[in-house]
């Protein structure tokens, strides 16, 4: 199988050209031209020619290829449809914002977490996606889009902290100054709540955001909505979040998917403030982006407004999350794992 070069840091590309006997600045010459969005050896123009004919023959520059695009008319959001090598599909989704662009990235081929408002884990589990295959979304997207990408939300399939080991590796090829070189501040890990993946987070990546996904401000709720509640219970969950908050001094943000008489009745908006008080911390209330085969109904958006209202005059800092995606199913929750492989 080739050489995966997404997957290597500016001094990994280095030791690659020197095993292929070349000099290691050459390495850096390869490294940079993946950041300027070369997709093929071809483009390296300051490479000879018998060295571009080599590296075709024992490395790739495309972990994934898109395998097809929509755009929904209202915003510019556009889902990408991505295969991998093996010919696993998996989506991502390019979201244009005041402040930049922003890429959600899936982590995981399906999902084993099982919520059960998300077309994410319909499919079931498959694998891990590799730090190349991440990076091969956002590098992908953005020569498509001929815009840069300056945000990434690992909010696409998957429960990224269950698959740490290739999420930290791509968070520091992102963050890499000869590459990407994209702020800590500007990337946004979630997760469902696996309280170890949190601390190793806080410890590691102290300045890249953390969203959780709680959805439900009670142990019994949740645990039916999302299993992973019984592994983490909500009191530990909401623990490790004060403590994430203490230690790094960013903002937690709680996604919460209204769900029609599921979690938006008056007596579970006063157990979410009393669980979020006197935390550093943000609520993002997202009327639940419906998927057919859940046979779940999301909240109206006044109902929505309300309870912001409510958390805000409580002091729990809350905002509706403007809804980007919807007319594509790319909006929270929507993305799955297509099985239709190609070729």
């Amino acid at each position: 199988m080739k050489k995966d070069l997404l997957e290597l840091n500016m001094e990994e590309m280095k030791a690659f050209a020197a095993e292929q006997g070349e000099k290691p600045f050459r390495g850096k010459q390869i490294f940079q031209w993946i950041y300027r969005g070369a997709s093929s050896f071809e483009e390296m123009s300051d490479l000879s020619k018998d060295l571009r004919q080599r590296l075709a023959e024992v490395a790739s520059l495309e972990p994934v290829n898109l395998a097809g695009v929509q755009e929904d008319p209202k915003d510019g959001t556009k889902k990408f449809l991505f295969q991998t090598v093996d010919g696993e599909l998996v989506e991502g989704v390019f979201l244009q914002y005041g402040f930049g662009n922003t890429m959600c990235v899936s982590s995981q081929v399906g999902c084993r977490m099982g919520c059960a408002f998300c077309a994410s884990a319909l499919g079931g589990f498959v694998r891990n996606l590799t730090a190349g295959e991440m990076m091969g979304q956002i590098l992908t997207a953005q020569r498509y889009a001929g815009e840069k990408i300056d945000h990434m939300v690992l909010m696409g399939m998957g429960e990224p902290l269950d698959n740490w080991d290739q999420v930290s590796r791509f968070l520091r090829l992102l963050h890499e100054r000869s590459g990407k070189n994209m702020s800590w501040r500007n990337m946004t890990v979630s997760t469902s709540g696996i309280i170890p993946g949190i601390r190793r987070l806080g410890e590691e990546f102290p300045q890249v955001n953390l969203a959780i996904s709680l959805h439900r401000p009670d142990d019994e709720g949740r645990s039916r909505l999302m299993p992973v509640n019984r592994a983490y219970p909500l009191e530990d969950l909401i623990a490790a979040a004060r403590e994430h908050g203490e230690k790094t001094g960013r903002r937690i943000t709680f996604e919460y998917a209204l769900i029609d008489g599921e979690n938006d009745r008056p007596e579970d908006i006063r157990r979410l403030k009393q669980l979020l008080s006197g935390m550093l911390c943000h609520v993002n209330l997202i009327p639940l982006n419906e998927v057919e085969e859940t046979g779940l109904k999301g909240s109206t958006r006044i109902r929505a407004e309300e309870i912001a209202e409510e958390l805000i005059r409580s002091g729990v800092p809350a905002t509706v999350r403007r809804k980007l995606g919807e007319g594509i199913e790319g909006a929270c929750g929507q993305l799955r794992r297509r099985t239709e492989k190609k070729g």
